[in-house]
């Protein structure tokens, strides 16, 4: 649901020019991409920790092994890159 301040900004943008209404979607589309920017080394960061607590994790570990011994077969058609 929309607040009542969206409604009026809404309303003030209609009586802006097509220019003017284009040059306020670029600079809130650049202001979004910064923000974006901002929290991406957190969002890196995240990731990170989750991918290493997952690379610790025994289950994980044991379920890539027993992939790694399904595909052991694959490795030696000749394919495989050295």
């Amino acid at each position: 649901m929309f607040s009542p301040a969206l409604s009026q900004v809404e309303k003030t943008i209609d009586r802006l020019s097509r220019e003017n209404q284009l040059w306020l979607i670029e600079q809130l589309a650049h202001r979004l991409r910064e923000d974006s920017m901002k929290n991406e080394p957190v969002e890196q960061s995240v990731f990170e920790s989750q991918l290493s607590a997952m690379a610790m994790d025994s289950e994980i570990r044991t379920e890539l092994q027993k992939i790694d011994r399904e595909f052991a077969v694959t490795e030696s058609d000749g394919l495989e890159s050295n």
